[in-house]
């Protein structure tokens, strides 16, 4: 199966797409990458949904990239007497340690990580940024406040500290019990919430043992403050903008989002753009035109993958919401200013072998008549660069690793193919035809570009270029074995 865009569709499952038709019709309608969702639902049933996704790869001979999406730590406060109070602005209040349920005057907030990081001046967010409060003085187990945008309260809603790193780890015992549960099962990537310094990504890793790529949520302040770091130490980056909203302005986020695709692009790491994209598809068959318009942007900017949430994991239009950002993708590649705006924001540092290969691929493709370049890989370094360079036609992957291929799923315009190891060249031209040929990228009459290393099946090596044709009668003729 081939998709008609380069842009990538990764889909969450849930209730509304649980089954083996539901999520087959989901993948029909592209999706290319599966996310669990680990704050919902039991091992059990995340296994069960990663049984049916391995299940389609083997119907469809496509890899399919499988993410596990980790919780993180949750900041709540405690329960009310009342189960909810009304908070008025300029009201003082008080969040402590004590195990008491709260009143309109006080409530517990049972993290004393919290209280430590505080300082006048500082200001905490109730319930998704809906409660505003700004720390007047705080100590270890109390900080009193005043409420600056005020609200109704209730039991357990969520807190953010918006402005101060928080001495927490960004795996709890859950996401812990949850990341070795994933990586044992098989999935392709972790994406690891609560980042706020590259030491939790170093973690993560660590811990995942290279069972699975580690894609960085960026979701705080303190990680858009220090991106370049994570970054460097990330495979991958979700920017996640629903928590970012809430730390930040809104008006923030867009310029923000437009910088991290750009920092993750020159890197040749992918990058996810989620959270409300197609919100009202939750509840309604059709989007409204500025959630159109927000999918279409973060293509335009760049990115190699749109997400889908709640609209394919709980809402009434799964498969609609997949085909609308299909529909959506394929429109925006069509158009010129798509590809004017792709090549202009091309701002590679390059300084290896591999990276001027890469680039003369793109080169040739775009000046002339080029259907495919088809990159051998190891680790997928190679692809990614080459995706990088945004080019005008097709790229293949091809590797004899599972793992690799399924990764390289998320990354924009990539095509994986299984093949066997290398022993001779001829092999890999011969190899890269066929694959052009039989996924519908080229016909005999046409060429593509070959790109691999010597020697063969060892990362890092990518040090050949070759023109090719598609016809093996000539291969077999014109080729040096």
């Amino acid at each position: 199966m081939r998709r008609l865009r380069n842009v990538k569709i990764v889909a969450t499952l849930g209730p509304s797409s649980s089954d083996y038709e539901s999520i087959k019709a989901l993948f029909v309608a592209g999706a290319d990458v599966f996310r669990l969702n680990m704050s919902h639902g039991t091992h059990d049933e995340h296994r069960a949904r990663h049984a049916i996704i391995r299940k389609l790869e083997t119907e469809f001979s496509r890899p399919i990239a499988i993410l596990a999406d980790l919780q993180g730590p949750k900041l709540r406060v405690g329960t009310f007497a009342a189960g909810a109070v009304e908070l008025e602005e300029g009201d003082a209040f008080r969040f402590d340690l004590e195990d008491v349920p709260g009143t309109n005057q006080r409530a517990r907030l049972p993290h004393p990580e919290i209280f430590a990081a505080l300082e006048p001046g500082s200001e905490l967010l109730v319930n998704d940024g809906k409660i505003r409060l700004r720390v007047e003085d705080c100590g270890a187990d109390y900080a009193n406040c005043t409420v600056t945008v005020g609200g109704t309260i209730s039991d357990r809603k969520g807190v953010n500290v918006p402005d101060v790193v928080l001495p927490v780890a960004a795996l709890s015992d859950k996401d812990r019990k949850d990341l070795e549960f994933a990586c044992e099962m098989g999935v392709d990537w972790l994406a690891l919430s609560f980042v706020q310094r590259p030491e939790d990504v170093i973690e993560a890793r660590e811990l995942a043992k290279g069972r699975a790529a580690i894609l960085s949520k960026i979701e705080k302040p303190s990680a858009v403050r220090c991106f370049d770091d994570i970054l460097a130490v990330s495979d991958g980056v979700m920017v996640a903008r629903g928590d970012l909203g809430v730390e930040l302005p809104v008006q923030a986020v867009p310029p923000i989002q437009k910088q991290l695709i750009r920092k993750c692009r020159a890197a040749a790491k992918p990058v996810i753009v989620a959270t409300q994209m197609l919100e009202s598809m939750i509840e309604s068959p059709m989007p409204t035109r500025a959630e159109v318009s927000d999918v279409a942007t973060a293509i335009y900017e760049g990115a190699d993958a749109v997400m889908l949430s709640a609209e394919s994991a709980a809402g009434r239009y799964p498969v609609e919401a997949v085909e609308t950002m299909n529909n959506v993708a394929i429109s925006v590649e069509k158009d010129p200013i798509y590809r004017e705006v792709i090549e202009a924001s091309r701002n590679a540092d390059r300084q290896t072998v591999a990276d001027g290969i890469v680039a003369a691929a793109r080169e040739i493709a775009e000046t002339t008549d080029i259907a495919a370049i088809c990159a051998y890989t190891q680790s997928g370094k190679t692809v990614a660069l080459t995706a990088r360079e945004r080019p005008r036609v097709p790229i293949i992957a091809l590797s004899p690793i599972d793992a690799t291929l399924r990764r390289m799923t998320l990354t924009w315009g990539v095509h994986a193919v299984h093949c066997g190891e290398l022993e001779r060249f001829k092999q890999a031209v011969v190899n890269a035809a066929r694959a052009a040929r039989d996924f519908g990228f080229a016909d005999e009459t046409q060429q593509i570009i070959v790109t691999a290393g010597v020697p063969f099946n060892v990362q890092g090596t990518t040090n050949i270029l070759r023109v090719a044709p598609c016809d093996e009668r000539l291969i077999y003729r014109t080729d040096p074995e």
